[in-house]
C-alpha cells in the first residue's frame, strides 16, 4: 500500500506522547531506554516546556541547568517570531499576513509542546480573517494537541467545529484528515462501531502521518472492526481488505490481531483465547488510546465468540463447548454467567444435566408486531390528513 506523507507539520510529535504513556507500562530496563529517547528528543528540539511538564506530572528526572539552557533557546526563537508579528501589525500588511505570523508563533509553541501558549496563540489567529481551509488546519492542530494530552473532551469540541467548516467547503484532503481524527476520537471514547467505518475508509486515503503511522491506522481499524462488524462485513472490510493484506509483511507485530480475526471468522475457537490474550497483552495494553479499553475488549470478544458458536445449536453440553474453546468447564460456566443475566447471550444453563440451551428471540414475531404498530401509526396519519383535506375543502365552499 502506497500513501503520501502529509505536508502538515508533525506538531506536537505524537511519538513522544506514546513513549510517555509507555513509561508506566514497561519494566525498569525498557523504562530507562524510553526515558533516554525522550530526553534526546527534548534536547534536540529544545522542548523546555515539555521537560518541565514531565517533571511536574510524572516525576521525570530533571536537570535545572539543562532546562535553563533549553528555555534560553526557546526564548530566542519566540522573540524573533513575536518581532515578526509586531512588524506585520505595524506595517501596511493585510490581516491575512498578520494572521500568518500568529500561526508561525503558535506552531513553534506546539512544536516545543507549550500547550497553554500554543492554544492561546492559535485562538488569536482564528479571530483574524482566514480562509476556511486555514481555519480547519488550526482546529485540527488543536485537536492533535488535545490527543497528545489525552483530553478527549476538548478534542471533541475542536472536531465539532471542524465538522461545521467541512460542511461549508473543506477540500478532499482536509475531509480525509477530519475522518481520520474523528475515527481515532470515536475509538478512544469506545464508540467502536462508528470508529470502524471511518478508520476502514481512511486506510485507502491515508495521508495523516502527523497524527499516527499507517500501521497504526490498520491496527485501529482491525480492533474497531473485529469488535463491531458482523461476519459478512468482517470478511469484506477487514480480512479481504487490500490495504490490510498489504501490511502483513511490514507489520508483523499485528499478527496476533489478524489471527484473532481469522479464528473468529473461521470458527477456529480452539485458538481463539490464545490470540485474544496475545492481542490484549501486546496490542491493546501498550497503546495509549486502547489501553483503557483492554479489559472491555477482552470481555466483549469472549461474548461475541460464545454467541457466534451458540447460534449454531439449540443446545450444547458445557463440556463440549469448553472443549471447543480449549478452556475448562468451570471457567466457561463462570464466564457465561457474566453475560446471561444482562441478556448479552440468549441462553440458559441446565446445571443438573450440564447443558446450555439457547433461547434466541423470535425475530419474526417481533417484526410482525413492529409492522402492525407502524401500520396503525400510518393509518392514523392518513385519517388526520383526510380530515384536514375535507376541512380545507369545506372552507373553500
Amino acid at each position: 500500500m502506497e500513501y503520501y506523507d502529509s505536508d502538515v507539520p508533525n506538531i506536537p510529535n505524537y511519538k513522544l506522547s506514546e513513549k510517555q504513556f509507555l513509561l508506566s507500562k514497561v519494566d525498569a530496563t525498557k523504562r530507562e531506554t524510553l526515558a533516554e529517547e525522550i530526553l534526546a528528543s527534548i534536547k534536540e528540539d529544545a522542548l523546555a516546556p515539555y521537560y518541565e511538564y514531565l517533571h511536574t506530572e510524572i516525576g521525570f528526572p530533571f536537570d535545572e541547568s539543562l532546562h535553563r539552557e533549553l528555555k534560553e533557546r526557546n526564548e530566542v526563537e519566540i522573540q524573533k517570531l513575536k518581532a515578526q508579528i509586531k512588524e506585520a501589525e505595524g506595517d501596511d500588511e493585510t490581516e491575512l499576513d498578520v494572521s500568518a505570523t500568529y500561526v508561525n508563533l503558535a506552531e513553534y509553541y506546539a512544536k516545543i509542546i507549550d500547550r497553554k501558549n500554543a492554544v492561546e496563540t492559535y485562538k488569536k489567529a482564528l479571530d483574524l480573517p482566514r480562509s476556511t481551509g486555514s481555519k480547519i488546519d488550526i482546529l485540527l492542530t488543536l485537536a492533535r494537541i488535545d490527543f497528545f494530552f489525552n483530553d478527549y473532551h476538548l478534542a471533541q469540541k475542536n472536531l465539532d467545529q471542524v465538522k461545521v467548516l467541512i460542511e461549508k467547503g473543506g477540500d478532499w484532503e482536509r475531509r480525509n484528515r477530519y475522518k481520520m481524527y474523528n475515527g481515532i476520537y470515536l475509538m478512544a471514547t469506545r464508540n467502536f462501531g462508528d470508529a470502524a467505518k471511518l478508520l476502514i475508509d481512511s486506510l485507502a486515503t491515508f495521508t495523516s502521518t502527523e497524527i499516527c503511522s499507517y500501521d497504526q491506522v490498520a491496527h485501529y481499524a482491525i480492533v474497531s472492526g473485529v469488535m463491531s462488524l458482523d461476519r459478512v462485513d468482517l470478511k469484506e472490510k477487514i480480512m479481504d481488505s487490500p490495504e490490510i493484506l498489504s501490511i502483513f509483511s511490514s507489520a508483523p507485530h499485528l499478527e496476533p490481531l489478524i489471527n484473532l480475526t481469522n479464528s473468529l471468522y473461521a470458527c477456529q475457537y480452539n485458538y481463539f483465547f490464545q490470540y485474544l490474550l496475545q492481542s490484549h497483552d501486546e496490542l491493546l495494553l501498550p497503546n495509549k488510546y486502547l489501553s483503557q479499553h483492554a479489559n472491555y475488549f477482552l470481555r466483549e470478544m469472549r461474548c461475541k465468540a460464545y454467541g457466534q458458536l451458540l447460534e449454531s445449536y439449540k443446545s450444547i453440553s458445557l463440556k463440549s463447548m469448553a472443549e471447543n474453546f480449549n478452556i475448562s468447564t468451570d471457567f466457561l460456566d463462570r464466564d457465561l454467567c457474566k453475560f446471561i443475566p444482562n441478556k448479552k447471550l440468549n441462553c440458559v444453563i441446565d446445571k443438573v444435566n450440564g447443558i446450555i440451551e439457547t433461547n434466541r428471540p423470535d425475530n419474526k414475531n417481533n417484526q410482525y408486531h413492529l409492522l402492525i404498530k407502524q401500520g396503525d401509526s400510518l393509518l392514523t396519519k392518513l385519517q388526520k390528513y383526510g380530515a384536514a383535506v375535507k376541512l380545507s375543502g369545506a372552507e373553500r365552499v
